[in-house]
């Protein structure tokens, strides 16, 4: 009866072993990288972000709550129609598709 086989190969010199399992490891870690990826959303986020911290734009902000707060806000309904009617003229354009 033999209890310990002698005859293997792996038997032999496991250290070996042992330090190309090691190798083995550094070369899987060596080709692992990180990556990072921004969402299109974080970008716009940043960006409004970025703007709203312009003083100007702040004090702009500010100054339109005060007027509107006070009453002396006014309204130009003609600048306002301006900016509407293209929006308009397009939608009544797409449902003349349907």
């Amino acid at each position: 009866m033999k209890i310990n086989d002698t005859g293997r190969v792996g038997g032999v010199n496991p250290y070996q072993r042992n330090m190309e399992t090691q190798r083995q490891e550094a070369r899987k870690m060596e080709r692992r990288k990180d990556e990072v990826s921004i969402s299109s959303e974080a970008i716009e986020m940043l960006e409004a972000q970025e703007r709203s911290a312009d003083p100007e734009r702040v004090q702009r902000i500010q100054d339109l709550k005060q007027q509107v707060s006070s009453g002396t806000y006014h309204v130009e309904a003609g600048k306002i129609a301006e900016k509407l009617m293209p929006y308009f003229k397009s939608y009544s354009k797409s449902g003349d598709d349907e």
